[in-house]
């Protein structure tokens, strides 16, 4: 059965898109119809990191608005046959979406596909309140500092309360927590939280760790996700937490600092 999945996130900046991105592709990857929904409207970064900001004719709010229809606006990804994407409007603003236009769209979007993911933007906005409100699962996605886990929390609550599934007294939906930019070292120098403080804040379960990496920053210049790129810590932390997604059992990796050596521990390391 069709699932929507969306990304959310109180704060800005946490890797929402980047995480996107790679869940989309990570579901493909595996065989999984997908197709990944920017909601980030009148800003629209989702299309640079999937590579396909040229092929942009037609956008969300244009199929919102019946100015075109679906399949012209779905753009079909080069790497992998059952991976597509659905722009955001640049020239918009998030007032052009309205849940009944979201609805229909969604709802065609479920019959098509396997997963609809949805890349909120940031905030609790309207733009980021119809991302998540049609949602079966949420990612959210959390820095290890305390104002990243303090928005977290309150999108938890909106998730609990506001959502579709909420007003209609169905089966909540299942939260998921992502840990992005997780820096161990840091985190031995108190300058971060751990793993550990930001799921006894949270509450909910953990779905996957990705590391500090200037990987992220390779890729999405390239317009890659960085999923592909399997060398990386963080491709392979994100595959990770696709396998976990799915239900598998999969040991966090890079979660660990890197030892010192013998002469750093004694001498101290710049």
């Amino acid at each position: 059965m069709a699932k929507i999945l969306v990304v959310t996130s109180g704060k800005g900046g946490v890797g929402k898109t980047t995480t996107s991105a790679a869940i989309g592709t990570g579901l493909a990857l595996r065989g999984y119809k997908t197709v990944i929904v920017d909601f980030d409207v009148g800003l629209r970064n989702l299309d640079l990191i999937m590579g396909c900001e040229r092929r942009v004719v037609y956008d969300f709010v244009n199929v919102v608005n019946g100015e075109a229809n679906l399949q012209q606006a779905l753009i079909k990804d080069k790497r992998l046959e059952n991976l597509f994407v659905l722009a955001a409007s640049q020239t918009r603003d998030k007032d052009a979406l309205t849940t009944e236009g979201v609805e229909k769209v969604l709802m065609d979007l479920k019959g098509q596909f396997d997963y609809v993911v949805c890349d909120s933007p940031a905030g609790i906005e309207k733009g980021a309140h119809l991302a998540m409100y049609f949602a079966d699962e949420a990612i959210v996605v959390t820095n290890p500092e305390v104002s990243s886990v303090r928005d977290s929390d309150r999108i938890l609550g909106l998730l609990a309360s506001k959502s579709r599934r909420a007003e209609k007294g169905e089966d909540p939906i299942v939260e998921h927590l992502l840990i992005t930019r997780y820096n161990p070292q840091r985190v031995a120098d108190g300058e971060m939280l751990s793993i550990e403080d930001v799921e006894e804040i949270l509450s909910i379960k953990l779905k996957g760790v990705i590391p500090e990496s200037q990987a992220v920053l390779k890729a999405s210049n390239q317009g890659v996700p960085v999923i592909l790129d399997d060398q990386s810590d963080a491709g392979q932390a994100y595959s990770d937490t696709i396998e976990r997604l799915l239900g598998k059992e999969k040991p966090l990796r890079f979660i660990d600092g890197k030892k010192k050596g013998f002469f750093e521990r004694l001498f101290g390391s710049k």
